[in-house]
């Protein structure tokens, strides 16, 4: 599963074609898909008509990726008008076609400390969306299937665990080496959803074969991890303090990722089993974590 900043990999395997985003270097990426008997093309988010091209002649699209490196490093409206721009273009390639696209969104800034459902942000709420603007992009999906496209949105929640995983979990285990404590917000009561990567792959697949038009699915396994049980995880597989950090300090020891850490998010998967028949299969976050995450020291 890909969540690359700029590349993109255009993939056929067998009698079906997709249009893959691919999060690993690209030449790693090329061998990887070749094993698998995919043909590859290799592309760019910037590229709008290549994007256009691929997708017109493609069966369906799964559009994973994300420019997640200016996204971090503080040009998060940049990222997501490179992401609106990059769903046009595929739309304007899959118009009039009745073929899948499915796009990845996610589950932060959705709502807080509540039970997050499939229905959530589903409507046409402009208000919403001017502060939300990944959730404006899912709208602009949803609506290309007025233009004949099956277009689906998978949100993903924020933990996508297992190998290969650089995002959040990771920059907080950096956080806490650096830092010589692990930390949660205030009393960590706060909870994150959480999915395996290789269970949120066979949800893109069964978006792709059988979504409805229009469809909002939730890639979410664990409904909601306590944010205190992560950093007691990291904290045991560290060697170091475990600590409560007030919000007011969150900012200054957390950095970009405080506010993401101090969400309670909690989200339900109930709709999305039921319509496409998923049940995820693989182990949890915080067996995962436990198990997986400090081989290595983290990104």
């Amino acid at each position: 599963m890909g969540r690359g900043p700029h590349r993109t990999t255009h993939r056929t395997s067998g009698p079906r074609k997709a249009v893959r985003e691919s999060c690993a270097a690209t030449a790693e990426a090329a061998a990887r898909l070749t094993a698998a008997g995919a043909d590859v093309h290799h592309g760019s988010l910037d590229d709008l008509d290549d994007l256009r091209k691929a997708a017109a002649s493609a069966d369906g699209v799964v559009h994973l990726a994300f420019k997640h490196d200016i996204a971090f490093s503080g040009d998060h409206p940049g990222a997501v008008a490179a992401d609106h721009r990059a769903i046009e273009a595929l739309g304007d390639g899959l118009a009039g076609s009745d073929r899948p696209l499915v796009i990845a969104s996610g589950i932060i800034g959705l709502g807080d400390g509540r039970v997050l459902t499939e229905r959530d942000g589903t409507a046409d709420a402009p208000a919403a969306e001017e502060t939300n603007a990944r959730l404006a992009n899912a709208h602009l999906t949803r609506a290309l299937a007025a233009r004949g496209a099956r277009s689906s949105v998978v949100r993903l929640a924020p933990t996508v665990h297992g190998a290969g995983d650089y995002g959040f979990v990771p920059a907080l285990i950096g956080i806490a080496r650096d830092k010589g404590v692990s930390g949660y917000v205030d009393d960590g009561a706060n909870r994150w959803p959480a999915v395996h990567r290789l269970d949120a792959a066979r949800l893109f697949r069964l978006a792709v074969e059988s979504a409805p038009v229009g469809a909002t699915l939730h890639g979410v396994a664990d409904e909601g991890v306590p944010a205190r049980t992560i950093a007691e995880v990291i904290g045991r597989r560290l060697g170091i303090p475990v600590v409560a950090v007030p919000r007011a300090e969150a900012d200054e020891h957390f950095g970009w990722i405080a506010g993401v850490f101090a969400s309670d998010i909690p989200t339900s998967n109930a709709l999305t089993r039921e319509l496409l028949g998923w049940e995820p299969t693989q182990i949890g976050f915080v067996e995962d974590l436990d198990r997986h995450y400090f081989d290595t020291p983290a990104a």
